[in-house]
């Protein structure tokens, strides 16, 4: 099965480079002030392609012609594997650019090893800050997460939710009405079975829906105090509901094909759970004549729950005065009402302010695309993983105990207690 994201091959990569002597990399260099007349220049790696790419270089234009004094010149790195690991080798080459795209639960390693500088003294400061009701318009979970031992190190910026697309011609010609709850799902796992369709699609892992699973039974699978809670009761009742639809053949992940959208258009799933960021290629990809659409998450337990993905943007400390002064004025233009939304209308990931999403044009927007309006929808109950230093570790912890379930039919009891002592290790480090 394929990793999302970030490896074991790229962790162990990067834990070789952070050996070599990265130290120099949070040294401050002298400032690169422009020369009379010239632009400071900005350079800035993401792992866009494709439309993504395509959107993004569009408002990075937009930005160099907003104003005189910086120039953004954005490289696409391929992937955001491809971006880790070039970012790895900058690093050891101290040739690491201004700003760059990453997770935010990269941001503990980042910070453990001096690669990034903290936003607060521009973001809170100076005549270029952001002002609090301009903090406050940034949805709480995206805001919030960018904080990091009491500093903000990181912006939001592709965010996407999880959501549940769905077949209507198939639901009408199976008789099947719009689940509401996980618990419907999983009735409705033998009636679908008899009728030769699953009633479920995943990724290739099913780590973020059962993580979802474990936040509405009350139970996240690292409290922000960092106590694991993998192999509770609450955590096992609803990793075994997973577990045993996939076994029985009512439920399926994607495997090597990564994403179930395949399995989704061609009929073998009524429903798939998937990104938001997904619509776009959706649109592109789906058969002609293909009929589907959005809805929010079931709830559990009668609560609901969504896990928040995507990437947020650092700034380096090898940056000189004038970069990063440059840099947080693309980030402030990134991030604004306007430019979040052009963003969100161009990709299908989610605006990033409370006000974007209540502006006219947006919502004129979701009227003519309600394919979009599951993802907003669910930013009210929105979460994002508890980030520590060694997140990455866990994350591949916790994609093997997904994979070896769903590959090898190991018992959820088995690999979610093996996984709680390998995460119990990682969380005594980080603390």
């Amino acid at each position: 099965m394929k990793k999302s994201v970030w490896g074991k091959s790229l962790l162990g990569a990067a834990a070789v480079v952070l050996g070599l002597g990265l130290a120099a990399c949070g040294n401050s260099s002298s400032d690169k002030s422009s020369d009379s007349g010239k632009k400071v220049t900005i350079t800035f790696w993401h792992g866009m392609n494709g439309p993504y790419q395509k959107a993004l270089n569009g408002i990075i234009s937009d930005f160099n012609k907003s104003q005189d004094k910086y120039v953004v010149k954005g490289t696409a790195q391929g992937n955001y594997t491809a971006l880790q690991q070039k970012i790895m080798a900058a690093a050891k080459s101290k040739k690491l650019p201004t700003i760059a795209q990453t997770t935010y639960t990269t941001v503990p390693d980042y910070v453990s090893n001096g690669f990034i500088t903290p936003l607060d003294p521009y973001m809170l400061k100076g005549s270029d800050k952001l002002s609090q009701s301009s903090l406050d318009d940034i949805y709480p979970a995206f805001i919030t997460s960018s904080k990091y031992e009491g500093k903000y190190y990181s912006m939001p910026f592709s965010k996407s939710t999880r959501i549940m697309y769905y077949n209507p011609t198939l639901m009408k010609k199976l008789g099947v009405d719009m689940p509401k709850s996980w618990e419907d799902l999983e009735a409705l796992g033998p009636k679908l079975k008899a009728q030769g369709v699953m009633v479920m699609g995943f990724d290739s892992s099913f780590d973020m829906e059962l993580e979802g699973l474990a936040r509405q039974a009350g139970n996240p699978f690292v409290s922000k105090d960092l106590k694991a809670n993998l192999d509770s009761k609450k955590t096992l009742k609803v990793t075994n509901m997973i577990y045993n639809m996939i076994q029985k053949g009512e439920a399926k992940t994607a495997g090597e094909d990564f994403y179930g959208d395949k399995s989704f258009t061609s009929g073998k799933t009524l429903f798939y759970f998937g990104s938001s960021a997904g619509i776009s290629s959706m649109k592109q990809n789906a058969p002609k004549g293909f009929t589907w659409g959005t809805a929010p998450l079931p709830t559990y337990n009668g609560k609901k729950a969504t896990e928040l993905a995507g990437n947020d943007i650092v700034m380096f400390k090898s940056a000189s005065t004038d970069e990063q002064k440059g840099a947080w004025a693309f980030m402030k233009y990134l991030t604004s009402k306007k430019e979040t939304i052009k963003w969100a209308e161009a990709t299908g990931y989610v605006p990033l302010r409370k006000s974007a999403v209540k502006d006219a044009s947006f919502q004129a927007y979701l009227k003519k695309n309600p394919t979009s309006k599951a993802a907003v929808d669910s930013l009210s109950f929105g979460f994002q993983s508890t980030a520590f230093k060694g997140f990455t570790e866990y994350r591949n912890d916790l994609l093997d105990a997904v994979d070896n379930m769903t590959t090898k039919g190991t018992k959820p009891e088995t690999a979610m207690a093996d996984l709680q002592k390998k995460t119990e290790v990682i969380l005594k480090d980080a603390k």
